[in-house]
Protein backbone atom coordinates (compact mmCIF):
# COMPACT_ATOMS: atom_id res chain seq x y z
CA UNK A 1 0.00 0.00 0.00
CA UNK A 2 1.29 3.42 -1.09
CA UNK A 3 1.66 6.36 1.55
CA UNK A 4 1.59 8.76 -1.38
CA UNK A 5 -0.65 11.33 -0.81
CA UNK A 6 -2.18 14.47 -3.27
CA UNK A 7 -4.93 16.65 -1.65
CA UNK A 8 -5.83 19.39 -4.05
CA UNK A 9 -7.82 22.57 -1.75
CA UNK A 10 -9.25 26.16 -3.11
CA UNK A 11 -6.66 28.47 -1.96
CA UNK A 12 -8.67 31.42 -0.04
CA UNK A 13 -5.70 34.00 -0.09
CA UNK A 14 -4.50 35.89 -3.22
CA UNK A 15 -1.66 34.65 -4.84
CA UNK A 16 0.81 36.67 -6.45
CA UNK A 17 4.00 35.94 -8.69
CA UNK A 18 6.53 38.43 -9.91
CA UNK A 19 9.54 37.91 -12.31
CA UNK A 20 11.90 40.89 -13.27
CA UNK A 21 9.70 43.21 -11.98
CA UNK A 22 6.22 42.10 -13.25
CA UNK A 23 3.70 40.80 -11.79
CA UNK A 24 3.19 38.06 -14.28
CA UNK A 25 0.20 36.26 -12.32
CA UNK A 26 -2.50 37.46 -9.86
CA UNK A 27 -5.52 35.29 -8.59
CA UNK A 28 -7.50 34.72 -5.97
CA UNK A 29 -8.66 31.23 -7.31
CA UNK A 30 -5.66 29.09 -6.89
CA UNK A 31 -5.85 25.75 -6.16
CA UNK A 32 -3.04 24.45 -3.64
CA UNK A 33 -1.71 20.44 -4.24
CA UNK A 34 -0.10 19.44 -0.89
CA UNK A 35 1.50 15.56 -2.69
CA UNK A 36 3.48 13.64 0.21
CA UNK A 37 5.82 15.47 2.24
CA UNK A 38 6.55 17.71 -0.49
CA UNK A 39 5.74 21.93 0.19
CA UNK A 40 2.49 23.00 -0.92
CA UNK A 41 2.01 23.98 -4.97
CA UNK A 42 -0.37 26.68 -6.04
CA UNK A 43 -1.55 26.02 -9.30
CA UNK A 44 -3.30 29.70 -10.84
CA UNK A 45 -5.83 29.36 -13.82
CA UNK A 46 -4.29 30.48 -16.79
CA UNK A 47 -7.13 33.59 -16.69
CA UNK A 48 -5.08 34.97 -14.06
CA UNK A 49 -1.55 34.67 -15.52
CA UNK A 50 0.25 36.92 -18.08
CA UNK A 51 0.20 34.59 -20.64
CA UNK A 52 1.64 36.94 -22.91
CA UNK A 53 5.01 36.67 -20.88
CA UNK A 54 5.31 33.14 -21.29
CA UNK A 55 6.52 30.68 -24.25
CA UNK A 56 6.00 27.09 -24.70
CA UNK A 57 8.98 25.28 -24.48
CA UNK A 58 9.62 21.66 -25.83
CA UNK A 59 10.77 20.35 -22.27
CA UNK A 60 8.66 17.91 -20.43
CA UNK A 61 8.32 15.68 -17.45
CA UNK A 62 6.23 12.60 -16.55
CA UNK A 63 4.95 12.50 -12.89
CA UNK A 64 3.25 8.71 -12.45
CA UNK A 65 0.93 10.43 -9.74
CA UNK A 66 -0.27 13.54 -12.11
CA UNK A 67 0.80 12.68 -15.58
CA UNK A 68 2.60 14.25 -18.27
CA UNK A 69 3.90 17.86 -17.86
CA UNK A 70 4.31 20.65 -20.53
CA UNK A 71 6.61 23.49 -19.52
CA UNK A 72 6.69 27.25 -20.07
CA UNK A 73 9.42 29.93 -19.83
CA UNK A 74 8.43 33.16 -18.80
CA UNK A 75 9.82 36.16 -20.63
CA UNK A 76 9.75 40.45 -19.59
CA UNK A 77 11.85 43.37 -19.39
CA UNK A 78 14.90 41.51 -21.61
CA UNK A 79 14.72 38.73 -18.98
CA UNK A 80 14.20 34.62 -18.82
CA UNK A 81 13.22 32.62 -16.79
CA UNK A 82 13.86 28.96 -18.50
CA UNK A 83 11.00 26.38 -17.79
CA UNK A 84 9.79 28.46 -15.08
CA UNK A 85 6.37 27.23 -15.49
CA UNK A 86 4.49 23.77 -15.59
CA UNK A 87 1.08 22.45 -16.53
CA UNK A 88 -0.74 19.10 -16.39
CA UNK A 89 -3.22 19.70 -19.20
CA UNK A 90 -4.56 16.41 -19.30
CA UNK A 91 -3.77 14.99 -15.82
CA UNK A 92 -4.43 11.57 -14.03
CA UNK A 93 -8.64 11.52 -12.83
CA UNK A 94 -6.96 12.07 -9.13
CA UNK A 95 -6.24 15.54 -9.77
CA UNK A 96 -7.82 16.47 -12.62
CA UNK A 97 -8.97 19.62 -10.53
CA UNK A 98 -5.74 21.32 -11.57
CA UNK A 99 -6.29 20.85 -15.84
CA UNK A 100 -4.44 23.26 -17.39
CA UNK A 101 -3.84 25.43 -14.38
CA UNK A 102 -0.27 26.52 -14.02
CA UNK A 103 2.67 26.45 -11.43
CA UNK A 104 5.45 28.24 -10.99
CA UNK A 105 9.22 26.94 -9.68
CA UNK A 106 10.02 29.30 -6.66
CA UNK A 107 13.56 29.50 -7.60
CA UNK A 108 13.07 30.60 -11.20
CA UNK A 109 11.23 33.51 -10.27
CA UNK A 110 11.16 36.91 -8.21
CA UNK A 111 8.85 36.05 -5.46
CA UNK A 112 5.32 33.86 -5.06
CA UNK A 113 3.26 35.44 -1.91
CA UNK A 114 0.49 35.01 -0.51
CA UNK A 115 -1.60 37.89 1.09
Amino acid sequence: MSSHTIEVTPNPKRVLVRWAGEVVADTKQALNLKESSYPVVHYIPRSDVAMDKLQRTAHQTHCPYKGDASYFSIVANGKTAENAVWSYEAPLPGVSAIAGYLAFYGSRVDSIEEQ
